[in-house]
């Protein structure tokens, strides 16, 4: 006697819960999604954030110097102690010319100002007034040499460091010496609370140039006009850096600026001479301000979206690869054969 065997209710996969098995097309796409973000993370690292740590061309901004010191007085021809000093710093970048050039190219104005000549409705009143070109290969912080740049800029750092800051020495330009000074990395120090790179270094008094002076300047009456020598030193040159942006969170710089006599061995006058001039804490707080945002957005990008990529990534990938095996093991509901019983 044969009997066909009646199907048992667990050859229905119908019957079973959803969320149990999901279909193949919702394994898919969670392994593709996983895959995805894997392929991102180190696209994020090695590709964006690089591209993303450049040299801005719209740049504006101010800083401002404080301190006092000896100024030279023309109108009582003698040196004058006890001068409060202000330097004021804009720098614009010309977008124009940026974008013909593919390079960050940046005016900078630089005035040295007492109380007497402030505020100036013209720069050219004040006591010293320097307007000059600096142009920099956006990722690398290199000077380049285009774009009607003024005066010829060398060094590795002006205005600010490279991006990603090491603890070694480097290459500044000092725009009043017209030369790169060496600057030695020190150790970390916060300014406003946040923590950068300190730098120092000093500049040798170095003749600069010279100036048509009336001889008595110099300590030669008898000649009415005279070339002096103009000489420049720095006592000391302080610079605290954000270590990822390369931002300037804190300057302090001592110059000194003397005439000489054709050939002479002292200083006959001195025309500038602080030991300390120094970002004002509005400055200071503005810098870094603006080196939480672009040290926080680099970060992002070199750090945290990565990472994120890659674990999520991870997770999706290994949970689609588990579904889709789990989902080929399973038997084809429409392929089960009949099973009979033979008596």
């Amino acid at each position: 006697m044969r009997r066909t065997a009646r199907p048992s209710a667990d050859r229905h996969p119908a019957r079973r819960p959803f969320g149990k098995h999901p279909p193949l097309a919702v394994s898919l796409i969670v392994l593709g999604l996983g895959t995805f973000l894997l392929v991102l993370a180190p696209m994020l690292a090695w590709y964006v954030q690089p591209r993303a740590a450049v040299n801005p061309v719209d740049i504006d901004t101010t800083a401002i110097y404080t301190g006092t010191g000896k100024v030279f007085d023309v109108e009582k021809v003698r040196t004058v102690p006890g001068r409060r000093i202000t330097v004021t710093q804009r720098v614009r970048g010309d977008v124009a010319d940026s974008e013909r050039s593919g390079r960050a190219v940046w005016d900078v104005t630089t005035t040295v100002d007492t109380d007497q000549s402030l505020p100036a409705a013209d720069p050219h009143d004040a006591l010293e007034f320097m307007p000059h070109r600096w142009v920099t290969d956006r990722r690398t912080n290199t000077p380049v040499h285009c774009c009607r740049e003024k005066p010829h800029i060398e060094g590795e750092a002006y205005l600010k460091f490279p991006f990603d800051v090491q603890k070694r020495d480097y290459r500044w330009w000092d725009n009043s010496l017209g030369a790169a000074v060496t600057l030695h990395y020190r150790d970390t120090r916060k300014v406003q609370g946040y923590e950068g790179y300190r730098f120092t270094g000093t500049v040798p008094a170095t003749r600069t140039g010279t100036r048509l002076v009336p001889g008595a300047v110099v300590g030669l009456p008898e000649r009415s006009q005279v070339h002096a020598e103009e000489w420049y030193a720095n006592h000391l040159v302080e610079l605290v850096v954000d270590q990822s942006t390369g931002r300037v969170l804190y300057a302090r710089v001592g110059p000194r600026k003397t005439l000489r006599a054709p050939g002479a061995a002292k200083d006959a006058a001195v025309l500038l001479d602080s030991e300390k001039l120094a970002f004002t804490p509005r400055t200071q707080r503005e810098q870094v301000r603006l080196a939480k945002t672009e040290s926080g957005r680099l970060r992002m990008l070199g750090r945290t979206l990565p990472t994120g990529s890659a674990v999520l990534g991870f997770v999706l990938a290994a949970t689609g690869a588990v579904l889709v095996l789990r989902g080929r093991a399973r038997p084809d509901p429409s392929g089960s054969s009949p099973s009979t019983l033979t008596k």
